[in-house]
């Protein structure tokens, strides 16, 4: 379930942004703007938040977010739109804006989606504690060689 509210939120705040940069500068369909926001939020969604962030951190999955945004902003683009008009500044001005909320994204993962799966597969680990012997004459002992001290 957290996977799902997770990318619903993606999708949200990825939508939000190729709409507002593609349908103003290209005019492009809600359509095909749908389609590149579910592509790009997919595929940013499996390899930068479930591969990259836990083994690599906030910093590293970020900037890894902003170059995977851009490409994969920048082919669709040029694939599903199909305008004569370069793509590539609107696909740098989308992946920067996407990559800073990426970063705030990456914590609502770690707070949220990836520490409730570290915690179940910890769940079954079992510590022992040790603690050193004692019996009643050491403790006697050790009670009057104080009182011997002081």
């Amino acid at each position: 379930m957290e996977h799902v509210k997770a990318l619903g939120i993606k999708f949200i705040f990825t939508a939000i942004v190729v709409y507002s940069i593609f349908g103003i500068f290209y005019n492009a369909s809600l359509g095909r703007l749908f389609w590149i926001s579910l592509l790009v939020t997919g595929v940013s969604y499996v390899i930068g938040d479930l591969y990259i962030l836990p083994r690599s951190g906030n910093i590293l999955a970020s900037i890894a977010d902003l170059g995977l945004a851009f490409l994969s902003l920048w082919v669709l683009a040029n694939i599903i739109i199909e305008m004569s008009i370069p793509t590539v500044m609107a696909s740098i001005m989308a992946s920067v804006v996407i990559a800073f909320c990426e970063s705030l994204f990456h914590a609502y993962m770690q707070e949220k989606v990836i520490n409730t799966r570290e915690e179940t597969r910890h769940f079954n680990q079992l510590q022992t504690e040790f603690a050193e012997e004692t019996n009643e004459d050491t403790i006697n002992k050790d009670r009057d060689k104080s009182k011997k001290d002081t």
